[in-house]
């Protein structure tokens, strides 16, 4: 991973060598969430938007370049990335706007969007010989690993809140997953699972922890980009739960500016729903990420709902940098 350069934490600054540290800055416990850096200068000597255009690879390995993962690494076998951009006219003229697009992620190999992330822990998991890759979940990210798991055989164990919708929970029975109900709420589930990962020594795909998670999501960024002409749009609807998504979005935007791929950044906005607005409240107030305090979250949305965001370092940067909003 010759493009990778380092590994930067956002809290302190301190900068690691992508083999150095395995998740987070050892500073910071497990709140020392860090930031993967590239080598622009190395990467646009192999890869560049021309070059895209002729690539017939529709998935997010044809930004391999710009991926935190070994040149040669094996990757899952499911189409994960290359969803239609809709154009949306009618949206647009009911909201008074010119155009509007919808990005639909739903055509991915487990209908969410959390496949780019999990195609990363895959790749990630296996480079390191993890017998086990793990996870905690309210659902589509659990479905998401599960699936790109099942998809090579990779043994997999999940972690999520008793009270997570029965449907999802039999998704990951379908594709084969070890699932322990957790009695509590999502935070709990997480938690669990940060000491199972470290007692048993599993990887772990949990994100606002693992750093490789952002970089998968990013790609969403990339094909909204690619599929417009590199006119980057004005601005971008986010739904924000742990923030990660976020958080990922404002990677790939900053990756294509670093390359002169796009002229300017948009807008983020990001949009919780109103029973898990912390970052909503932190965002309104002014609040620095590492003062939120945890909220009581309930919503039906439960794919969003977050007591204290694990990624909410990067989501709040991601609205704050870009003069964006939360809603």
């Amino acid at each position: 991973m010759d493009h990778v350069k380092s590994l930067r934490c956002l809290i302190c600054g301190r900068t690691y060598a992508p083999d150095e540290v395995e998740y987070v800055c050892p500073h910071h416990g497990n709140e020392g969430i860090l930031d993967v850096e590239y080598d622009y200068e190395l990467i646009a000597r192999r890869l560049n938007p021309d070059r895209l255009a002729r690539d017939s690879d529709p998935t997010i390995w044809r930004y391999r370049p710009l991926l935190p993962v070994r040149p040669d690494s094996p990757v899952p076998p499911l189409t994960v990335g290359g969803t239609p951009l809709y154009r949306a006219d009618r949206l647009a003229e009911a909201l008074g706007l010119r155009h509007v697009w919808v990005k639909d992620d739903g055509r991915l190999p487990t209908a969410s969007f959390k496949d780019r992330a999990s195609a990363i822990a895959v790749v990630k998991g296996r480079e390191r010989g993890a017998e086990v890759i793990t996870t905690a979940s309210t659902g589509n990210a659990a479905a998401a690993l599960a699936g790109l798991c099942a998809s090579v055989g990779q043994r997999n164990v999940i972690f999520v809140p008793q009270s997570a919708p029965p449907a999802k929970i039999a998704q990951l029975l379908v594709y084969g997953s070890t699932v322990l109900l957790v009695r509590g709420t999502y935070d709990d589930a997480f938690e669990l699972c940060l000491k199972a990962a470290q007692a048993f020594g599993w990887y772990n795909r949990n994100t606002g922890y693992n750093p490789y998670m952002s970089e998968g999501k990013k790609t969403a960024s990339f094909e909204i980009c690619e599929q417009l002409g590199w006119d980057a749009p004005d601005r971008i609807f986010v739904p924000v739960g742990d923030g990660c998504i976020i958080g990922g979005i404002h990677k790939g935007l900053k990756d294509l500016l670093a390359l002169g791929w796009i002229d300017r950044m948009p807008k983020l906005m990001g949009v919780q729903a109103a029973g898990s607005a912390a970052l909503y409240d932190a965002w309104r107030s002014g609040t620095a990420a590492l003062d939120m305090q945890p909220i009581a979250a309930y919503t039906v949305a439960d794919s969003i709902s977050a007591g204290l965001p694990r990624d909410r370092i990067k989501a709040l940067a991601a609205v704050r940098e870009t003069d964006g909003a939360y809603v």
